[in-house]
């Protein structure tokens, strides 16, 4: 198996996760939270999808699903456009707010295939190239490939621990 058969088949299982703790929930559930400073579903994946997005599109030399596909203005969300959600504070997470699944899940599969697009296409040589120079030991393509994916599956599991709570409440 080449890098980027392995890389694909991890970018499409985030897809299977995401869908199953979003489907069927209302724009309500999706915004809930567990406690106050806890993250809601559609935090989760919105973040996850805005992560991959910046991270990919920056690897790929091309501009971010979230501006250059109108994402940003169809969810509407009060931050900047450049916002992925890392650092926010707990009441800026609690302003990720969306009506129903449709625009979330759109946007999710929308950077899941211009990822998907990206990453088939590479070769195993690419992945060695250095795309972060600020860490020791640089990173490179491959490294940050894998960063994502991980941190992608691990929101995409919390979503679906918290819809499995507000499922039992």
């Amino acid at each position: 198996m080449r890098g980027a058969e392995l890389l694909s088949d991890g970018f499409g299982r985030i897809s299977e996760e995401v869908h199953a703790a979003v489907e069927g929930l209302t724009g309500e559930q999706l915004g809930e939270r567990l406690d106050p400073g806890a993250n809601s579903i559609a935090w989760l994946v919105w973040h996850l999808s805005r992560v991959q997005d910046d991270h990919v599109a920056d690897a790929a030399g091309e501009e971010q699903v979230w501006t250059g596909s109108g994402w940003a203005e169809r969810l509407g969300l009060p931050f900047p456009d450049g916002a992925t959600g890392y650092g926010m504070s707990a009441a800026e997470v609690g302003r990720v707010r969306v009506s129903a699944p449709e625009p979330l899940l759109g946007y999710f599969d929308a950077v899941r295939e211009r990822s998907l697009a990206y990453v088939s296409g590479l070769s195993d040589a690419d992945l060695d190239r250095v795309v972060d120079e600020n860490w020791s030991p640089p990173v490179t393509l491959g490294v940050r490939l894998v960063s994502v994916l991980g941190d992608c599956h691990q929101h995409a599991g919390q979503a679906a621990f918290v819809r499995g709570v507000l499922e039992r409440r």
